[in-house]
C-alpha cells in the first residue's frame, strides 16, 4: 500500500522526506534543497503557495516517502476566468525538473501522485510541470499516470540542452578539437590582451573577495544585451550559497580596471553547469567573452576535473561551437475535462479533433461509463510561449 501527503513548505519537511531530496540534490542540483531554499526566498511572488506532494510505501510502517513533486499554486493564476493551476516549482531560472525520486521504478508512484492529485477538492484545471528530461523514465511515467487519472496530456518542446561528455580529456586536449575559427579568435584576442596589460581575469571559488566579485557581475549584467532580471535579489544570492556549498565558479574579466564580461559556473558530482554569462556591449571587439570561457574550461577540466560540462538552456549557435551533444527539455500540461475550465483548455490548446473526443468522453461519464481519456498527440512550442 501506499500513501500521500502534502507539505506548504520545505521547512515543514519529514526527515525521511529531507534525506530524499538531500540524496538525490547530489546527483541533480536543481534538485537539491539548496537550489529550492534558494528559489521559494527570492523567485516567487509573496502569496505563491508551495505545495510538496509526498509518496511513500506505507506511512504506519515509517517508511520514507520515495517520490516528491515540489509544486506552486502562483498567485497569478488566480481570477474568475483563469484556471486553477498546478505548476512545476520552477520559472525563468530553472534548468531542468524533477519530482525527487528513489529506487529504479518510477512509474507506480507517478500514477499515485497522478491519482492524487486528480481527487484533491477543489479540482485542479491545469497541472503543468516543466523543464522535465525527455528521455527520462519519469517523463513518461507521469504522462501515462495523468492519462489514467483522467486528463488530457499535450507535451510540448521547452528548449534544447547542449552538453559535452569531456571524456577524460585534459583542457589542452578539449581545445584541439574546438573550431579552428573559435581557436584562432581565442589565440589572437586574449595574447593580445595580455600583451597589452589591460585585462585581469579572475575566478573566484569561495566566499574570499565575493562581494565584489558579485558587484562586477550585477554592473556587468545590467550593461549586457540581458534583459533585467524578474527577480533581482535571486542571482546574488544562489552565488552567495554556491560559495557556501564550494560548488562556485564565478569568472571576471576586467578591462582597463571595468568589469567586461562575467560567468557564472556551478561544479557539482563532476557536472560543470554554465549557469549565466553576460559581458559588457562596449568591448564586444575584444572577444572577452570567448576568452572568459576559455579560462572556466581549463578551470573545470584540468583543476575540477569534471566528466561534464553542461550549457544547460537554449540552442544558441554559440554554443554548438564549444560543446558535443545536445538534448532536449519538454513539458507535461495536463487538463481536466471534468471542469469547464479545464475543458477550455482543453480547446484552446488541442483544438477539433479534441474536443469531439472530448465530447465523447463526457457523453460516456454522464451516462455512468468512465473510460480513460484517450491519448492526445505531442506539439511543439517554445518554453516562453508556454508561459504566456
Amino acid at each position: 500500500m501506499t500513501s500521500v501527503s502534502q507539505f506548504a513548505g520545505f521547512e515543514e519537511l519529514s526527515e525521511g522526506t529531507r534525506s530524499l531530496f538531500e540524496s538525490v540534490g547530489t546527483n541533480c542540483f536543481f534538485s537539491s534543497l539548496s537550489w529550492f531554499n534558494v528559489f521559494v526566498r527570492h523567485a516567487l511572488e509573496p502569496d505563491d503557495r508551495v505545495r510538496i506532494i509526498c509518496v511513500a510505501p506505507d506511512a504506519e510502517s515509517g517508511n520514507a516517502p520515495h517520490f516528491a513533486l515540489p509544486a506552486v499554486e502562483r498567485s497569478a493564476d488566480k481570477g474568475v476566468l483563469k484556471p486553477r493551476r498546478l505548476r512545476s516549482l520552477a520559472n525563468y531560472y530553472s534548468c531542468l525538473y524533477s519530482p525527487a525520486f528513489a529506487g529504479p521504478d518510477c512509474r507506480h508512484a507517478a500514477h499515485e501522485i497522478a491519482r492524487a492529485i486528480a481527487n484533491e477538492a477543489p479540482r485542479w484545471d491545469v497541472v503543468e510541470l516543466k523543464p522535465l528530461d525527455v528521455a527520462s523514465p519519469v517523463f513518461s511515467a507521469l504522462a501515462e499516470g495523468f492519462r489514467e487519472a483522467g486528463f488530457v496530456v499535450q507535451s510540448y518542446f521547452c528548449f534544447g540542452n547542449w552538453y559535452l561528455d569531456v571524456g577524460g580529456r585534459n583542457f589542452q586536449q578539449y581545445y584541439e578539437g574546438l573550431p579552428s575559427a573559435l581557436k584562432n579568435t581565442v589565440q589572437r584576442k586574449k595574447k593580445k590582451l595580455e600583451k597589452s596589460g589591460r585585462a585581469k581575469i579572475a575566478i573566484c571559488t569561495g566566499t574570499e573577495g565575493l562581494d565584489l566579485a558579485i558587484e562586477a557581475y550585477e554592473k556587468v549584467y545590467s550593461a549586457s544585451w540581458k534583459r533585467p532580471e524578474p527577480y533581482p535579489h535571486f542571482v546574488p544570492e544562489l552565488i552567495r550559497e554556491c560559495a557556501r556549498l564550494g560548488t562556485l565558479r564565478l569568472g571576471t574579466v576586467h578591462v582597463d580596471g571595468e568589469p567586461a564580461a562575467a560567468q557564472f559556473w556551478i561544479v557539482q558530482n563532476g557536472v560543470a553547469m554554465i549557469y549565466k554569462l553576460a559581458y559588457d556591449e562596449r568591448f564586444r571587439d575584444l572577444s572577452v567573452g570567448s576568452i572568459l570561457t576559455a579560462s572556466l574550461m581549463q578551470h573545470v577540466l584540468d583543476i575540477d576535473r569534471v566528466r561534464e560540462v553542461d550549457y544547460l538552456s537554449g540552442d544558441d549557435d554559440y554554443k554548438k561551437d564549444w560543446m558535443s551533444g545536445r538534448r532536449e527539455r519538454w513539458g507535461l500540461l495536463s487538463m481536466n475535462p471534468r471542469t469547464l475550465r479545464g475543458c477550455m483548455a482543453i480547446l484552446r490548446h488541442l483544438g477539433g479533433r479534441a474536443a469531439k473526443r472530448l465530447i465523447q468522453s463526457l457523453r460516456s461519464r454522464l451516462s455512468g461509463r468512465h473510460p480513460s481519456i484517450p491519448n492526445t498527440p505531442a506539439v511543439t512550442n517554445s518554453f516562453h510561449e508556454a508561459n504566456s
